[in-house]
C-alpha cells in the first residue's frame, strides 16, 4: 500500500507532520480529519512515486494542466448561481465538469461527484483535493452545509478570492518597478565593468603617469570582475540556493517575513495589504458563522506571512484564555489605535463581522493610495542612486584625460 507524507494543523492550530498508508490521498485526508487534523499537503512518498512510475502515472503528472486560481474564484461563482437557481448540487456539478476546459479540474468535479454519490459531505470531498481548496474555503462550505445557505457560501467565496487576488497583483505592481530598477543598474555595472572600462585602460596606460585613485579602484575592480567572473556567478547562485534554503525553514520564514514588512517603501504595503487579507478573511468567517476560536485558526492558514501567523495564533490562544479580541489584538501590537478602536466597538455592539469589513476596506484604500504614489516615491532614490553610480564613472574614466588635458595645454 502506498504511503504518504502529510503536513497539517491541529486543532490547536499547531503544525503537525508525519507519514501514513492509504490507498489515495482521499483515504489519508479522511484519515486525518477523524483525528482532528486538518490536511494542508498530502504528497506521496519516494517510493510510492517509483511504483507509479511504471505505470505511466509519471506522464500524466508532467503534463496535466494545474488549477489556476481564477478557475476556483469562477467555480464559487458558478456554484452560487446554480445553487440560488434551484439547481442540485449533483447536477450542478456535471454541469461544471462537461464545460471545464482543463482536465485536471475536470478530474477533481468527476471526484466530488463520486464522493457524494457515496455519501460524502461536499466539504469532506473537497478536503481530498488540498492543493485545490484550502483550509478556509473548506471550513467555509463546511459552515454553509451546516446552516443550509451554501449558496451565500460559495458568493462569499468568490468575493474573498476575487480580493486574495486583487490584492496580490497590488503588492506585485507595487514590487515590480523597483525591482526592474535595481536588475537594470546591476546589469549596467556589469557591462561596463566587463566591456567599458577595459577599453579606457589601455588608453591609461600610456599616460605612464600616476591615475587618480578613483581610476585606479575602477580600474581594479573591473579587472576583478573580468578574471574572475565565473566565481562571482557561482557565488550568486550559491547565495540564491541558500536563501532559498535557509527561507524554506521555520525559523528562517518567519525571519524573512518580518523582515519584508519592515522594508522602506515596499514594506507598507506588503504589511497593509496582509492586514487587509486577515481583516477581510476574518469578518467572513464571523459572518458565515464559524466560532472565534477556529475562525482565527482558519484565518491564520489563510494568511499568508509566517510573522503575522504567529500574531493571529497568539490571538487565538489569547481568545481560548478567555480574553476579549479587543485585549488579544492589542497585545499582538501590530494594529493602529483606529483599528483597535473599531474591534472595541465591534465587540461592544456585537457587529464586530461588520466592522471588520470597515477595517478591510480602510486598508485595502490605503494599499491603493501606497501603489499609487509608489512612484513618486521611489524615484527620488532612484535618482540618488542612478547621480551617484555615473558620478563614480565620470570621475574614474574623464578625470585621467581632464589631467592629461591640462597638462598638454600647461606645455
Amino acid at each position: 500500500m502506498p504511503v504518504f507524507s502529510y503536513k497539517g494543523r491541529s486543532a490547536r492550530g499547531e503544525l503537525v507532520q508525519g507519514t501514513l498508508e492509504g490507498a489515495e490521498s482521499g483515504a489519508i485526508a479522511d484519515q486525518l480529519m477523524n483525528t482532528g487534523i486538518t490536511p494542508t499537503e498530502i504528497k506521496m512518498t519516494r517510493a510510492a512515486t517509483v511504483k507509479t512510475e511504471n505505470s505511466g502515472g509519471w506522464q500524466i503528472n508532467l503534463t496535466e494542466k494545474k488549477v489556476d486560481p481564477l478557475e476556483l474564484m469562477l467555480f464559487s461563482r458558478q456554484m452560487y448561481t446554480l445553487l440560488k437557481a434551484g439547481v442540485p448540487i449533483m447536477r450542478a456539478l456535471a454541469g461544471l465538469q462537461e464545460s471545464s476546459q482543463n482536465p485536471a479540474f475536470s478530474a477533481m468535479l468527476q471526484d466530488l461527484r463520486e464522493s457524494l454519490d457515496s455519501g460524502r459531505e461536499l466539504s469532506i470531498a473537497m478536503r481530498r483535493h488540498p492543493k485545490i481548496f484550502s483550509p478556509f474555503y473548506v471550513n467555509m462550505v463546511q459552515v454553509g452545509e451546516m446552516t443550509g445557505m451554501l449558496d451565500q457560501t460559495f458568493l462569499r467565496l468568490y468575493d474573498h478570492l476575487e480580493f486574495e487576488k486583487d490584492m496580490g497583483e497590488r503588492i506585485r505592481s507595487a514590487v515590480r518597478y523597483p525591482m526592474f530598477v535595481i536588475i537594470a543598474m546591476a546589469i549596467a555595472i556589469v557591462i561596463v565593468n566587463i566591456f567599458v572600462i577595459p577599453a579606457f585602460v589601455k588608453v591609461f596606460e600610456g599616460f605612464h603617469t600616476e591615475l587618480p585613485l578613483m581610476t585606479r579602484i575602477l580600474m581594479g575592480f573591473s579587472a576583478f570582475m573580468v578574471q574572475y567572473w565565473p566565481l562571482l556567478l557561482a557565488g550568486m547562485v550559491a547565495a540564491a540556493v541558500a536563501f532559498r534554503s535557509w527561507i524554506n525553514t521555520v525559523d528562517g520564514r518567519y525571519r524573512w517575513d518580518h523582515y519584508k514588512l519592515q522594508l522602506p517603501i515596499a514594506g507598507r504595503i506588503i504589511f497593509k495589504a496582509t492586514l487587509a487579507r486577515f481583516a477581510r478573511s476574518l469578518a467572513l468567517s464571523f459572518k458565515s458563522g464559524i466560532p472565534i476560536v477556529q475562525g482565527l485558526n482558519t484565518v491564520g492558514m489563510v494568511v499568508d506571512n509566517e510573522y503575522m501567523r504567529s500574531k493571529v495564533e497568539q490571538m487565538r490562544d489569547g481568545v481560548e484564555r478567555g480574553e476579549s479580541i479587543l485585549r488579544t489584538a492589542a497585545a499582538t501590537g501590530v494594529f493602529n489605535p483606529t483599528v483597535l478602536q473599531m474591534i472595541a466597538v465591534g465587540e461592544e455592539t456585537g457587529d464586530l463581522d461588520g466592522l471588520m469589513f470597515e477595517v478591510a476596506a480602510m486598508y485595502e484604500r490605503e494599499v491603493e493610495y501606497e501603489v499609487k504614489t509608489l512612484s513618486a516615491n521611489i524615484e527620488p532614490i532612484m535618482i540618488i542612486a542612478l547621480g551617484v553610480l555615473v558620478l563614480i564613472l565620470a570621475l574614474g574614466i574623464f578625470l585621467p584625460m581632464w589631467d592629461l588635458g591640462k597638462a598638454v595645454l600647461h606645455k
